[in-house]
């Protein structure tokens, strides 16, 4: 990934979505032939010259301190995401200064321990996923929550894939258009972090490759952090539910993000938990009876010994 046309991509875009009459800027300057503030415009109320606006603008950092940084980001009215987005575009332009192996990070796995806490989650469900939206673990309810995307051939799941490469995901996501962008801006913010990640550079370019509809979004340039909100799902079993969900980061899993989704007391999503809880326990059950019977079909299919071998082990008796 080339790091200043990122800077320059993400500043543009910024500096476009912004009118003059936002920015108190509004008798300033004539005729506009492009949406949004001039680049002087910016530097103007950055507090630095046109030049060196121009320059951070074309992917320059070198030299440029944290304060100027900050000085732009309230320029451009840059949100929390936005900010640390542009900080670590920043840090990674600022390392391709000299020669750096291109990372290929290592599956990441749940520790046991976690996930004993996620099967102790029993009224909700949880599950983990990594910043290349690959679910590593979930609880039983979480699994039959999201049971669409585990049955994805591909393992771990993925759910950037399962959203703009799998149809049935715009029947999943009752706000799918929605989902779909949140979920483009949190890869943004996830590259930023991970510049070196070459596992998701692969994922970006997978997607790209196969979705116009990402390609689209991911030149818009959102960045967003994943932390709390409303899910509007339509289970196929139960039908729609309206869940509240809470992202928890784990400290020491650098990368991984637990989920718990809960539901209004007394609402219909509540009682539909309830019945995906009994369905989830019903289908486990199933699959046990079956597998036990498998395992029995097994061991009767098999040959008794020959009456030779019986008896060449009593001998040996």
């Amino acid at each position: 990934m080339d790091h200043r046309e990122e800077i320059r991509d993400f500043l543009r875009s910024r500096r476009a979505r912004i009118t003059p009459e936002q920015a108190n800027l509004a008798a300033y300057g004539g005729n506009r032939r492009v949406p949004g503030l001039r680049r002087e415009e910016v530097a103007m109320i950055a507090g630095v010259s046109v030049d060196y606006y121009a320059r951070l603008e074309r992917g320059n950092v070198n030299g440029v301190s944290d304060e100027v940084l900050d000085a732009i980001a309230r320029a451009l009215r840059l949100d929390e995401a936005e900010i640390a987005h542009l900080f670590d575009l920043a840090r990674a332009a600022r390392a391709t200064l000299t020669p750096r192996r291109r990372s290929n990070l290592p599956q990441q796995h749940v520790r046991p321990s976690v996930q004993r806490l996620l099967d102790a989650w029993v009224g909700a469900p949880a599950w983990i996923r990594n910043d290349r939206m690959d679910l590593l673990a979930a609880n039983d309810l979480g699994r039959a929550l999201y049971s669409e995307l585990f049955a994805e051939p591909a393992q771990p799941p993925n759910n950037a894939r399962f959203v703009f490469l799998n149809p049935r995901s715009k029947d999943f996501y009752v706000d799918w258009e929605r989902g779909a962008n949140d979920l483009v801006a949190i890869l943004r913010s996830s590259v930023g972090r991970n510049p070196n990640d070459r596992s998701l550079m692969e994922l970006i370019g997978e997607l790209s490759s196969r979705s116009e509809a990402f390609r689209t979004k991911w030149a818009n340039h959102n960045v967003r952090f994943h932390r709390t909100g409303v899910k509007r799902l339509h289970h196929p079993v139960v039908g729609d539910l309206e869940l509240s969900y809470e992202a928890m980061v784990l400290p020491a899993d650098p990368g991984l993000t637990m989920f718990a989704y809960t539901a209004e007391p007394a609402s219909p999503s509540e009682e539909r938990l309830k019945l995906l809880a009994s369905w989830a326990a019903t289908t486990a059950a199933d699959a046990a009876t079956a597998t036990d019977a498998a395992t029995a079909t097994d061991a009767a299919s098999e040959p008794a010994p020959a009456a030779s071998d019986v008896a060449d082990r009593r001998r040996d008796r």
